[in-house]
């Protein structure tokens, strides 16, 4: 049995264990793609495609994604910096449907509301039934709306219909288009997409290739890893990891402790101001109020880094000669470390799948491992994995050093982010702080989650039980970040990959 109840997302997964063992073994030949596509599909029977030449191409343009590559070839531009979620065109190509469509439900009517209200004159009669000229047909949906047998249907495809800003639309074959300037790399339409056509890049071969000669490298792990690989505990995931090759691992739910203790004197001084903040954790919501709400970015966004940055700062400091690679289950996670120059904190950003990949790779069995109780941060910075954790966290911090009330707003979810940033762009905006979060439910139900988030909080929160009596100050006062930059750098280029 697979991992994944989804066909294409094992498809995905099994394509990211052979990367992994051939990465570990260093035979990531030139030839790969072909030979993982004759591997994973070794017979002439398809079972889900038309043929198993495009179930074999599927496998090639997944490799190509997995090896750091365009995943579609005739493309001669290398991978843009900036976008991280790509679309695999021969899967993408199962998922061209007409827009309006008429259903056998239509009566061929004697009012024939369908073709009056067609300015395209797209619509007529046939033998059975009305029949639409896609050729004519401009996809305007006045017809569906008069039919009175509500016999002509509008579908919107699931990519279109889950992004928030707008940046898919379908060229001429019918292949979906990201547009770049648009996207915030939240990879809802990659958790939308039902034959797992939109897929993000990894990084997985130049972090193996760097761990096989034994560059000293340090894994940060998001909060929202606890309770994702079945009954393991945190401690069993974070020795697991290490044996991966990695020198060390530690939770980035310290950085977000740090974050919410120097986060709240921020808020603090925008209270005073009477100035609205928003808090700047998801780096897919900070994309759509840089993008798409530019006045609000500068005026309402939290100045502070996120706590993968904060992290990532304080090992470089800490250990300047050391690479730094955050594991989480957020895609945008990969464009925020692409988006700190030439200089970055993060090195490397690889998602819960990917590690995944490379635990089943090395025969990794996470539950089998023998370790002792390590807590690095309190509940309250674990807590950034889920939706409120931030302002949660805040309360705590205001709390621990003196103490203010303030209101807050949680968005839940890429639109609900868009109509809150939209409120504090029209001025109307009745709280002190929005947390916002891209994914409905926070980073605990990302796109590249293992289990069901449902299952996951009830782990986490059993394991956490224990630790409730540790205070987010501990944290501070463990690590010490007073001499670490905490805040945005807005300035710096993209780099290239």
């Amino acid at each position: 049995m697979g991992l994944f109840e989804h066909e294409a997302r094992q498809f995905k997964f099994d394509v990211l264990r052979e990367v992994a063992v051939r990465a570990y073994e260093n035979t990531c030949t030139p030839n790969i793609e072909d030979e993982l596509a004759y591997k994973l599909i070794p017979t002439t029977k398809a079972d889900f495609r038309c043929c198993v030449y495009k179930e074999r191409e599927i496998i090639r343009q997944r490799t190509r994604l997995a090896i750091g590559k365009s995943p579609n070839i005739r493309r001669k531009e290398d991978i843009r910096p900036k976008q991280i979620v790509q679309v695999l065109e021969a899967a993408c190509d199962g998922c061209t449907i007409k827009k309006i469509q008429i259903t056998d439900n239509c009566r061929k009517c004697m009012a024939k509301s369908c073709m009056s209200a067609c300015r395209f004159d797209a619509v007529h009669m046939g033998a059975d039934r009305a029949i639409i000229d896609y050729d004519k047909c401009k996809e305007c949906g006045a017809c569906v709306k008069v039919c009175p047998f509500h016999a002509i249907v509008e579908t919107v495809r699931p990519c279109k219909a889950s992004c928030a800003v707008d940046a898919i639309t379908m060229d001429e074959n019918g292949i979906a288009q990201i547009n770049e300037e648009k996207c915030i790399n939240c990879a809802a339409c990659q958790s939308a997409c039902p034959f797992g056509a939109i897929e993000d890049t990894s990084w997985i071969v130049p972090v193996i290739q760097l761990i096989n000669l034994e560059t000293p490298m340090i894994a940060m792990i998001a909060p929202s890893i606890q309770g994702q690989f079945d009954s393991a505990n945190l401690d069993q995931i974070k020795s697991g990891i290490r044996m991966l090759g990695f020198t060390d691992v530690v939770e980035v739910a310290a950085g977000a402790d740090a974050v919410a203790w120097y986060e709240k004197n921020e808020l603090k001084e925008k209270m005073s101001e009477g100035v609205p903040m928003t808090t700047s954790c998801c780096p897919a919501f900070l994309n759509l109020a840089k993008q798409h709400f530019p006045s609000v970015y500068e005026k309402n966004m939290s100045t502070m880094a996120s706590p993968m940055i904060v992290m990532a700062r304080m090992l470089k400091k800490k250990y300047p000669k050391t690479g730094v690679v955050f594991i989480g289950p957020c895609v945008a996670k990969k464009q925020e470390a692409m988006s700190e120059g030439m200089f970055p904190d993060v090195d490397y950003v690889l998602t819960y799948e990917e590690v995944a990949a490379m635990l089943v790779a090395k025969r990794i069995y996470l539950n089998d491992i023998k370790c002792e109780t390590h807590v690095e941060a309190s509940v309250f910075g674990r807590n950034f994995a889920f939706g409120q954790g931030v302002s949660k966290a805040l309360i705590q911090a205001a709390n621990e050093d003196g103490g203010f009330t303030f209101k807050g707003e949680y968005a839940d979810g890429c639109l609900e982010c868009k109509k809150q940033l939209m409120i504090l762009k029209a001025g109307r905006f009745t709280s002190d702080i929005l947390e916002g979060m891209s994914c409905k439910g926070g980073c605990g139900n990302g796109p590249a989650i293992i289990d069901n988030s449902i299952k996951v909080k009830v782990r986490f929160d059993l394991e956490n039980s224990p630790h409730k009596h540790k205070t987010i100050k501990d944290t501070i006062e463990r690590y010490g970040f007073e001499d670490i930059d905490m805040h945005r750098h807005s300035t710096k280029e993209i780099k290239s990959w």
